[in-house]
């Protein structure tokens, strides 16, 4: 039951929450302080009552002197997990992600005090570390800021914030500055400057890169950076499991969150007087995403159970250009656990699109052929796709000269001849595949969020700057201006609050699932579920909540989904799940369906087509419209699962600011 946002109304959405138009406050610097929430809306989960009282971990070793004080070591380190860590951390910091925002703000705010970086993986494994293209920034004096901020809001449908357009655009330059300081290393022209290379809907070029492996050398050179630095602790293997949340009056504030760490099956409590959450975005919701395994929509998850304001979800970018492995020579003799991406970078340089009877279409969709907008040019695809009942079509660039191609796209060279394809003489098979989104956790010019003491910077941000879709290369910029902005009134903050040392145990802690607890039986039988659960969740994803939508094929799976997960949970809880239980893939599937609700509530609110939200039942852009998705979370007492926090409690003892 959901209405088109539109001004004047307020629009129900019974998966997740409340939808409300724009309105002035997105313009505020600091927007958040417009909005209130009921105190403790947490007190009576419908399941809580039949939660027996939670095992209590063994406190041991926790810090008892002051949280600036602390400093573990010499130089910042990467805390293994064969090492029993103490299940309590007290920093000043806690940034969630090891991805380009969260290493960059880290690096940063580091200077004013101790910072804990925690990763669900390795460190270098996050989406940045598979960008391949690069940072747009104007760096030509044949280029401007105006004409970047019209590339930006042209390729968003006009439903990106002007103000966040000019700020990123303007300060883009000077980040881009800092990273070579760094040490990071782009490609260079025979002149000697930058070489800028073109993607689609840019009017320049504009794009510093490192060959086609931008991310990767990036994310190298903070890292490095990072292990340098002694006042940084880097948590690997360390998944997030809820943020750690209290009510003062009517505000929420965060003071941290609990984590699993993966390799001892120990929950670790980090609390902090500020929170960073840089967590990436939600790919696997779909079955087949550019996104690594990490990307299950974690933080976007975390903050809208902490009762963090949402926006925009509805946006999900499609790259039009993953690799078809079905359409190689020598097929892969292991499925992917995410699609390889052909940079957008290809078709700038020249690269042309047919369909399997070599007939180029593009032109026939829009002016801008192949240097459309990353929108059209995976509608387009869809489009052909369906028409000629094929999987996939080709992206020509071998017209080019062998040495520039293998110069510009070694990597996609490469992985490609490994399967037996010469890109320098054959077109590469190509599919959309999920690659972004849009929306996430809506923030404020400096990253800041409803919730007090939670900046969010990254894809899980949703910061006005994408609008309705994303230009290409914007993200990476996005993440390196925001990790920047947030830094000043972050380290404000810490400056100001205080933390009671003890009573990070008023929170109750989570309990890890174990053979012993619930019976090995019993967890094979919840782990085998939850795989093919997650399996079905992404069908009904890609089949009813893809490139091209309608609402009687959302309604639908909106219904599958409530099916779902009703079956899910069910199991889980006839099987001694309780409220505070958790394991990583349970927690993950938890996360994979508050993010589908969300996109699926989001998308049936938009009674139009926009960017990446292509309606058949609604083709055109309607200007009334022309706003953003705001999503509030609802009561919990009818929510399932993956909407509820583990528990919130009364602030009065634990922060005086």
């Amino acid at each position: 039951m959901a209405a088109n946002v539109s001004a004047g109304n307020i629009h129900h959405l019974y998966l997740a929450g409340k939808v409300y138009k724009r309105g002035q406050a997105y313009r505020q610097d600091s927007w958040s302080s417009g909005l209130t929430f009921r105190a403790n809306p947490f007190k009576n989960l419908s399941w809580s009552s039949g939660v027996s009282k939670p095992i209590k971990p063994e406190r041991c070793g926790c810090y008892s002197r002051g949280v600036s004080a602390i400093k573990e070591s010499s130089r910042s380190k990467i805390c293994t997990s064969t090492i029993r860590a103490s299940s309590t951390k007290y920093y000043d910091f806690t940034v969630i992600g090891s991805g380009v925002a969260g290493l960059r703000y880290a690096l940063e705010v580091a200077k004013q005090g101790t910072v804990a970086v925690i990763t669900k993986d390795e460190p270098h494994e996050s989406n940045t570390n598979y960008a391949q293209g690069g940072v747009s920034a104007v760096l030509c004096p044949l280029d401007s800021v105006e004409s970047h901020m019209q590339d930006t809001m042209v390729a968003g449908a006009h439903l990106c914030d002007e103000e966040t357009v000019r700020i990123v655009c303007t300060e883009g330059p000077e980040r881009i500055r800092e990273l070579i300081a760094m040490g990071a290393s782009f490609d260079h022209g025979e002149d000697g400057n930058l070489h800028l290379a073109r993607e689609g809907g840019h009017s320049h070029r504009r794009i510093v890169h490192a060959a086609d492996m931008t991310g990767r050398e990036i994310e190298r050179a903070l890292l490095e950076a990072v292990l340098n630095d002694p006042n940084i602790s880097v948590f690997k293997h360390h998944f997030a499991i809820d943020l750690l949340t209290s009510q003062d009056g009517l505000n929420t504030v965060c003071h941290g969150v609990d984590t699993l760490n993966i390799k001892t099956d120990e929950v670790v409590r980090f609390t902090s007087k500020v929170t960073l959450l840089a967590s990436g975005g939600a790919g696997h919701i779909y079955p087949s995403t550019t996104n690594p395994l990490v990307a299950t929509g974690d933080g976007m998850a975390m903050a809208h159970r902490a009762q963090a304001v949402i926006s925009n979800m509805e946006f999900v970018q499609f790259h039009p250009t993953a690799l078809a492995d079905e359409g190689l020579p020598i097929k892969p003799q292991v499925a992917r656990e995410n699609a390889f991406l052909i940079t957008e970078a290809v078709r700038g340089d020249g690269g042309i699109l047919y369909n399997l009877g070599m007939e180029r279409f593009m032109p026939a969709y829009d002016e801008r052929a192949e240097l459309a907008p990353r929108d059209v040019v995976a509608r387009s695809i869809d489009d052909q796709l369906k028409q000629r009942n094929e999987k996939y079509v080709l992206l020509d660039i071998s017209h080019k000269p062998r040495d520039k191609i293998l110069a510009h796209f070694p990597n996609i060279a490469s992985e490609c001849l490994k399967h037996g394809l010469d890109i320098t003489r054959q077109p590469i098979p190509v599919v959309p595949a999920a690659h972004y989104m849009c929306g996430g956790v809506r923030a404020g010019l400096q990253g800041e969020t409803n919730v007090l003491g939670l900046f969010v910077a990254g894809e899980v941000a949703c910061t006005g700057l994408h609008g309705a879709n994303r230009l290409a290369s914007n993200s990476l910029l996005e993440a390196l201006v925001f990790a920047r902005r947030a830094v000043q009134p972050s380290s404000e903050l810490m400056k100001r609050t205080r933390l009671d040392l003890s009573a990070s145990e008023k929170w109750t802690r989570p309990v890890v699932a174990t053979g012993r607890s619930l019976g090995d039986e019993v967890i094979s039988k919840i782990l085998a579920l939850t795989r093919e659960v997650r399996r079905e969740l992404q069908g009904v994803m890609w089949k009813y909540v893809g490139i091209v939508r309608s609402t009687t094929r959302l309604n639908t799976a909106e219904r599958k989904i409530a099916e779902l997960e009703a079956k899910w949970e069910t199991f889980l809880f006839e099987h001694g799940w309780e409220q505070t239980v958790v394991a990583l893939e349970a927690c993950e599937m938890r996360n994979l369906f508050c993010c589908a609700k969300l996109v699926v509530s989001s998308a049936l609110a938009r009674h139009e087509s926009r960017g990446l939200h292509y309606m058949t039942d609604f083709p055109h852009v309607e200007e009334s419209k022309r706003i953003p998705t705001i999503i509030l979370p609802s009561s919990p007492s009818t929510a399932s699962w993956s909407s509820r926090r583990l528990q919130n409690i009364s602030s009065s003892s634990l922060v005086d600011c």
